[in-house]
């Protein structure tokens, strides 16, 4: 491999093949552990729970408390099912992904006509080194469109592998499919542009705001410019319909205080509340009263908190490996730990790598939690269908989904530190994504308590 040209040999693309066949052997191995084998013994759990409660209904002699116990287990049951089948689904279709982002990516550049040393060295001057035009963002965009125009069908198609109703149908996915394909298509010819890249050359804005600055970093920082007025709108729209829905807890308070809420609580019920008598309300039921420990649906506790919270500081945590890995790779005179890390962290390739990669895991998990958590949510009847659903999945998936992206640019941030190294010279690319990344971390802390304990 030429260090300072655009020639990269074949036998480099083919280690990201290698990677992917490791990964995909992974997500075989998760669902078959996680989904077919503790989720096959958690459905006969569930099968048994439902019909001894199915039984009891038939039963007259059984009391109402008891029955109440049984119904209980049987959501329980069942939600354990799904959280062991859905990560395991997950995890599979998750290391799919990867698998076909790796090898896609260097398939294609493999294939690439092999260059002669000699043209490397030909053009191995200053002028080689500077980043030009690419056309792979158009290629990009094309894709996220057709992805985009399909996402419909394509959810409808995923949804039964998610345990949640309905037949599955192939059809469904082929136009996200197609636009997936175009969007690896166009990452892989941004591989090949950029992975014998060091640093040199990088090409510098001229005018203000950002005279003097490289130009993909202000690039960058527009855009997180645009996406935080894009999850703004989410925050905005959320805290006012949030205010204005007669949810259970307004209600509640209403009765308790003697003060009529409008739209919740009339000032009759007030009386009839006073009398003795009890008063029920149409309310608005939201995500947090399903998840935060007592809220209004009665299901929430530790447990159904467990994955919002373990997300946040999984995504606190990967924002802290990402800065090891910078830091790292920017050190001139890095030295190995001592102890044990010095295992983990022998050199500084490997140690810039396996930072690279405890990120990639960090924000993996935050994914497979996350769908989790959604399929409790839909068995428990919080679904899109509603205004409050709709803001809940758009918001938190918009999220997930910016934190899915950059899991794609991590895999190859991961293989360049494996393959050609990062450095003083090059270390800005792994800055570029902190930055996005930084900023997916920070939506995820205002996300948190304004969905899920509000």
């Amino acid at each position: 491999m030429s260090a300072h040209g655009n020639h990269v040999e074949n036998s480099v693309w083919g280690r990201a093949i290698l990677m992917a066949g490791a990964i995909l052997t992974i997500g075989i191995v998760s669902f078959a552990a996680l989904g077919l084998g503790v989720g096959s013994i958690k459905h006969d759990a569930y099968d048994e729970a439902k019909e001894t409660y199915y039984q009891a209904m038939e039963d007259p002699t059984i009391s109402q408390d008891e029955l109440d116990h049984l119904h209980h287990e049987e959501i329980d049951a069942h939600l354990s099912y799904l959280t062991y089948w859905v990560a395991g689904v997950t995890i599979m279709v998750i290391s799919i992904i990867y698998a076909v982002f790796l090898g896609v990516g260097g398939f294609i550049n493999t294939i690439q006509p092999q260059e002669e040393e000699s043209h490397g060295d030909h053009h191995g001057d200053d002028h080689h080194d500077e980043h030009h035009g690419s056309a792979s963002p158009i290629i990009f965009c094309f894709g996220v469109l057709l992805f985009l125009m399909g996402f419909p069908d394509f959810v409808e198609g995923v949804r039964p592998l998610l345990s949640q109703g309905g037949t599955f149908e192939a059809g469904n996915l082929v136009l996200s499919m197609i636009g997936l394909t175009i969007i690896m298509i166009g990452i892989a010819n941004w591989w090949r542009e950029d992975l014998p890249f060091i640093g040199h050359g990088e090409q510098i804005a001229t005018s203000a705001p950002f005279e003097g600055e490289h130009i993909r970093k202000a690039g960058l920082w527009v855009f997180i410019m645009s996406e935080v007025m894009v999850f703004a709108t989410f925050f905005s729209s959320y805290l006012r319909v949030r205010t204005e829905w007669c949810t259970k807890w307004a209600f509640d308070n209403g009765l308790e205080n003697g003060t009529p809420v409008e739209g919740c609580v009339s000032q009759s019920q007030i009386d009839l509340f006073n009398a003795g008598e009890h008063v029920t309300g149409d309310v608005v039921m939201t995500a947090s009263d399903y998840l935060r420990p007592g809220g209004a649906a009665g299901t929430g506790d530790f447990w159904t908190m467990l994955p919002g919270a373990v997300n946040t500081f999984a995504l606190i945590i990967s924002s802290y490996t990402i800065v090891l890995a910078l830091k790292t790779a920017k050190a001139k005179d890095w030295e190995a730990p001592k102890g044990i890390l010095r295992h983990i962290l022998p050199d500084k390739k490997t140690a810039v790598k396996n930072y690279l990669i405890a990120t990639l895991l960090l924000g993996t998990m935050f994914i497979v939690l996350k769908l989790v958590e959604w399929s409790h949510l839909v068995a428990e009847g919080f679904t899109v269908g509603t205004s409050q659903g709709s803001i809940f999945y758009v918001a938190t998936g918009a999220h997930g989904a910016h934190v899915f992206a950059g899991l794609l640019i991590m895999l190859y941030l991961v293989f360049k530190a494996d393959t050609v190294g990062y450095d003083e010279d090059n270390g800005q690319g792994i800055e570029y994504f902190g930055l996005y990344w930084h900023f997916v971390d920070l939506a995820w802390v205002v996300i948190f308590p304004a969905f899920y304990l509000y």
